[in-house]
């Protein structure tokens, strides 16, 4: 860690060289009326070692997945990372590349760029992939704005409330400064009613937005939800778990018009919740109205093959109103890390990564319901994740589970006011292909012996 401060002396030296001659000349076009007045109440100032001290404490106070059985889900999960996703993508080369400005200067990223762009639309059955978005939640809303503009409908946008809630703020967000209108409708069985969402559809709709598997672990009807869509020629906007195409049935296969997905399950760590990785992919007609940035091939004036940047409309390349996207980098390192790892498992890797998530899930849900007082809130089909209902608050059972090195969640209650239910019970389980049966074995010991029966007691 540095710890390298600027003496007074420098300070001036830096005034001087911008041309004012002090802290206060430097700030003087801002009113005196919108500054900050009297002290700040910070902390004393603190020595490089004490410094050090405090932030090693604070540091311990941190746990990391590697450190504990991790059964965590809703959207970052604990999956295995071959060695080789590592050993590559910390080259030199590969790790300090950024976004390619220059093609001529820039051919390794883009063929990696390239080649990801070709995986991902092997992976969900789409004719074209950008280079990378940045993670799941604004890739749902660059497609959305993406819809709008397809569509030329520029005043509702309709969401499933199985939808990650977290991804459906952020669309909330954007959709509120657009001066469109968020239609959410209720999945109360776990997955969305065809009724429902054909009632929540008409004329003005740009998209349904949906996800599959959804944010409670279960399967949602992607071919009959797009057929509701494209019935009042909106598009259906799909958010999916890569690694669940493995065994499903692929996006671009149901009638899907524009895929998105969070990449973190594709060879990148949790890493305390980020930086991700951000994908969409969609079909050929809809390529000119697609966020970011395209990578293609042609030859050079010697007749070489070379990658060039066929499209990047965005605003740092031309006139602001004329930009599909305000985005200006993209996730190059994550992109190049998911690459890898589809590269090196292919396939047949990917198959059988999705059968051990769905196989060692479906296990779990079987143990842990067979403990007293726990059950499945939904009966529906779901891939590598369910909500299980305990008999007291899921705080509670995540809590203690903890203390057994397990790591369960999150709970449903800190999401209550988009989910609108009641959520108190309720928290999510992952299994991916990592964990063991002995390890979820263990789990449902722990729920049996070591917390129901000393939770039922403090909550008789």
């Amino acid at each position: 860690m540095s710890y390298i401060f600027t003496t007074p002396e420098q300070q001036q030296e830096m005034l001087q060289e911008i041309g004012v001659n002090s802290i206060e000349e430097l700030f003087a076009s801002i009113p005196p009326e919108l500054r900050f007045q009297g002290e700040l109440d910070l902390q004393p100032a603190k020595c490089e070692l004490e410094l050090e001290q405090e932030i090693a404490g604070r540091a311990k106070q941190n746990q990391a997945g590697s450190g504990l059985t991790c059964f965590l889900g809703g959207g970052v999960y604990d999956h295995f990372i071959p060695s080789v996703v590592d050993e590559i993508s910390s080259r030199g080369e590969y790790y300090t590349a950024y976004t390619p400005y220059q093609a001529e200067a820039s051919q390794g990223s883009l063929q990696v760029f390239f080649e990801y762009q070709t995986l991902i639309c092997q992976l969900t059955g789409m004719d074209v992939s950008n280079a990378s978005l940045y993670e799941g939640g604004t890739a749902i809303t660059e497609a959305a704005l993406m819809a709008m503009r397809v569509t030329r409908r520029s005043k509702k946008v309709a969401v499933l409330k199985s939808v990650h809630p977290e991804y459906r703020e952020v669309l909330k967000t954007y959709l509120k400064l657009q001066g469109a209108e968020l239609v959410e409708i209720g999945t109360a069985d776990g997955t969305a009613d065809l009724e429902d969402v054909k009632a929540a559809l008409d004329e003005e709709t740009a998209a349904l937005v949906i996800q599959n598997p959804n944010f409670y672990g279960n399967l949602e009807q992607v071919h009959e939800l797009a057929e509701a869509a494209h019935e009042k020629e909106a598009l259906l906007i799909c958010s999916v778990d890569p690694l669940s195409l493995g065994v499903l049935k692929r996006p671009g296969d149901m009638g899907v018009d524009i895929v998105t997905a969070e990449g973190q399950p594709l060879g990148i760590p949790m890493q305390y919740g980020g930086p991700f990785l951000g994908i969409l992919a969609c079909r050929q007609e809809y390529m000119r109205k697609m966020p970011g940035r395209v990578i293609g091939t042609t030859n050079d004036r010697l007749g070489a093959p070379c990658f060039v940047l066929n499209l990047q409309a965005r605003e740092q390349h031309i006139r602001r109103d004329k930009a599909t996207s305000n985005i200006c980098t993209n996730q190059g390192l994550l992109a190049l890390r998911a690459t890898i790892y589809m590269t090196s498992i292919g396939p047949q890797g990917l198959k059988e990564v999705g059968e051990l998530c769905c196989q060692k899930a479906h296990y779990a849900a079987e143990k842990l319901t067979a403990v007293d007082g726990y059950e499945l809130a939904f009966d529906r089909p779901f891939f590598k994740e369910f909500v299980l209902r305990c008999p007291v608050s899921a705080k509670d059972v995540i809590d203690r589970a903890a203390e057994s090195g397990l790591g369960l969640g999150p709970k449903l209650s800190q999401f209550e006011e988009e989910i609108g239910s009641e959520t108190e019970n309720l928290l999510l389980v992952a299994v991916t292909e990592k964990r063991t049966r002995e390890e979820i074995d263990s789990l449902a010991e722990v729920l049996a012996n070591g917390i129901s029966e000393r939770m039922l007691a403090q909550h008789a």
